[in-house]
């Protein structure tokens, strides 16, 4: 008789084997959103830099960053395994790891979970209670306001479902001081005034997607013109929010100077868009939109370095 050997198609190779892990592991970095989270850690640790007028512990700010990035990582896992009927119609979404087969939803839900505990257990730890009881507070309202009731029944979804994405600076303040005073409510107020004027261009850019499953976002309920004006009014809202910050927060030059350049220039685009829309000019949605993640970033920034400067 001779040698039985083994035939490729029935051996596992190890570079194989190094690919399928390589290839699960990014399907769950995937499903929390990872470049949603990047800009929420944004505002996080400008709000603690605020908070103590200088540097926190760094591994205050390293610990709450991992239970925010957390916290935000479980509602997205939540929001992609209760949307996942609705993922596979768009062409924005549908090669997102549940629907394109890379994770089972039962997975999904148990890392949901996971993660969501994790997150509640890393900040209560690391900070205290009330940044543990926020984290839960945004998990759950992202996930049963914003998901499950607003998302799928009013053109209103993102304005109000937008809070969730505020309370990354409610957690940041309170992991420093314990407490939630004026200043970071005024910074949630400006995250949440902005994230329509960020969000609806976005819905401009892909409202055959929303339209192909049967989501109410205001760009496919209204004209392209009445987008455009209420990108204007949230836009002058988040400007005039980020200037109350100044004497509320006793801010000073640095900050008072950004907020007022990158407000001008964030203003002008969101005008240029209205502008032209009612000119009958195709316009890029997705310029606003790139400009708003700019203008966030640029902002909280200024946050962070505004009382540093002041104390040297």
């Amino acid at each position: 008789m001779g040698r039985v050997t083994s035939s490729p198609a029935t051996t596992s190779s190890p570079s194989a084997a190094g690919r399928s892990f390589g290839k699960t592991l990014k399907a769950y970095v995937a499903l929390t959103k990872p470049r949603v989270i990047e800009l929420l850690l944004v505002t996080t640790a400008p709000a603690m830099v605020l908070a103590e007028r200088g540097f926190p512990s760094l591994w205050l700010v390293l610990g709450t960053l991992l239970g925010g990035a957390m916290s935000a990582g479980s509602a997205n896992a939540f929001n992609m395994y209760i949307d996942r009927d609705i993922d596979q119609l768009m062409a924005r979404t549908k090669g997102r790891p549940i629907v394109a087969g890379d994770i089972s939803p039962r997975a999904a839900l148990i890392f949901a979970w996971l993660l969501g505990a994790a997150s509640i257990a890393v900040l209560w730890v690391v900070a205290n209670p009330l940044s543990a009881a926020l984290s839960l507070a945004a998990i759950l309202f992202y996930v049963f306001v914003y998901t499950l009731l607003l998302k799928r029944r009013t053109e209103q979804n993102i304005v109000w479902g937008g809070i969730a994405g505020c309370f990354p600076v409610l957690i940041g303040w309170s992991a420093v001081t314990g407490t939630l005073s004026a200043e970071p409510w005024i910074l949630f107020l400006i995250v949440f005034v902005w994230t329509p004027a960020h969000y609806w261009p976005l819905s401009l850019r892909y409202v055959d997607d929303y339209a192909a499953a049967s989501v109410p976002m205001l760009s496919v309920l209204r004209p392209r013109v009445a987008v455009g004006l209420q990108v204007i009014l949230y836009a002058w809202a988040t400007v005039i929010a980020s200037l109350v910050l100044i004497p509320a927060g006793n801010m000073g030059p640095l900050y008072t100077a950004v907020s007022v350049l990158v407000g001008g220039w964030f203003l002008l685009e969101a005008h240029r868009l209205y502008n032209k829309t009612v000119d009958g000019i195709e316009a890029s949605a997705m310029r606003v939109f790139h400009a708003s993640n700019t203008y966030l970033t640029v902002l909280f920034v200024a946050v962070a370095l505004d009382p540093l400067i002041v104390l040297t």
